[in-house]
């Protein structure tokens, strides 16, 4: 084999793996189900005006939170905003958890900055 040839079977090998890890990255940045991104769309749409605009902001809004958020702290902060507002003993325990605030201001965070870059 000749130095041109192994050198090419080398950057081959090379392209390869950085395209294998840029598609395990593109993954995990986009972990969120399309009906959970539908979701939040439907939700912001409501609160936003259902105009062509909106569809497009709240489209933005979604993979801002998507990329600074994983899903799984996602959902967590999501049933944290559900269960918290029933009232009584039963919700107490989300108003006041320290874990479930830290998933909240997670949430709000790329909220903010979701919100200052689609809108």
């Amino acid at each position: 084999m000749t130095l041109v040839g192994s050198v090419r079977r080398i950057v081959a090998v090379l392209t390869a793996l950085m395209t294998m890890a840029a598609l395990a990255r593109a993954q995990d940045i986009n972990d969120y189900p399309t009906s959970a991104r539908v979701e939040y769309a439907f939700g912001c749409l409501k609160a936003n005006g259902e105009t062509r605009r909106a569809i497009e902001q709240c489209s933005c809004s979604i993979d801002v939170i998507a990329s600074l958020v994983p899903y799984e702290r996602y959902v967590t902060a999501e049933t944290v905003l559900s269960v918290s507002q029933v009232r009584g003993d039963m919700g107490g325990p989300f108003r006041t958890s320290e874990q479930a605030a830290n998933a909240l201001n997670e949430l709000r965070r790329a909220q903010a900055e979701a919100e200052v870059r689609c809108f």
